[in-house]
């Protein structure tokens, strides 16, 4: 199977499967990435351990901290507990809370922007596209554009453009008196 393949079946897998976890599995969240594909993770209870990063999701997908992931645990790990088995974006998280599987203790940990996602489950965000006036005024001004300054008298914009331009067509109508 070639990269690109392989690629296209995880993507599919990530973005389309929407399987609630099973019994012998768990929701968990990803405090740290800790090197060699590991990353530390809490339980709902608390528990901190080490999970793992299976090869299928290497270089194609990255999750960082404060993601949630379903773990399979790994009977003989004594530091690398589990295994990380699905990542979970907002719409999963959506259908878990639908669904009153998602763990109670998570729900107040929520980040700013998955915090609509724990509170208000039934709500579906819109397009990407759908941004209000308010989320446009908290933008950072982007430092590499240049400023544009509406000019306010359109007649002191032509002579300031002719002084500017050198043998352009001012400098004759000026000469022209002599």
């Amino acid at each position: 199977m070639s990269v690109t393949t392989k690629k296209k079946h995880v993507e599919r897998e990530l973005y389309e499967d929407f399987s609630l976890p099973q019994e012998h599995q768990s929701i968990v969240r990803v405090l740290k990435p800790c090197g060699n594909n590991l990353h530390q993770v809490t339980t709902a209870d608390g528990d901190v351990f080490l999970a793992s990063m299976p090869h299928k999701f290497r270089k194609h997908v990255w999750i960082k901290r404060g993601d949630y992931v379903v773990t399979e645990p790994i009977p003989e790990g004594n530091k690398v507990r589990a295994e990380i088995v699905r990542i979970l974006m907002k719409d999963h998280i959506r259908h878990i809370i639908a669904n009153n599987m998602w763990p109670a203790t998570f729900s107040g940990q929520c980040d700013e922007e998955k915090d609509k996602l724990c509170n208000v489950p039934q709500e579906i965000s819109g397009s990407k596209d759908s941004l209000s006036d308010s989320d446009n005024d908290d933008l950072m001004k982007n430092p590499n554009r240049p400023r544009v300054v509406p000019d306010s008298d359109s007649e002191s914009s032509e002579a300031s453009d002719c002084d500017d331009i050198e043998g352009s067509d001012c400098d004759n109508n000026e000469d022209s008196g002599t």
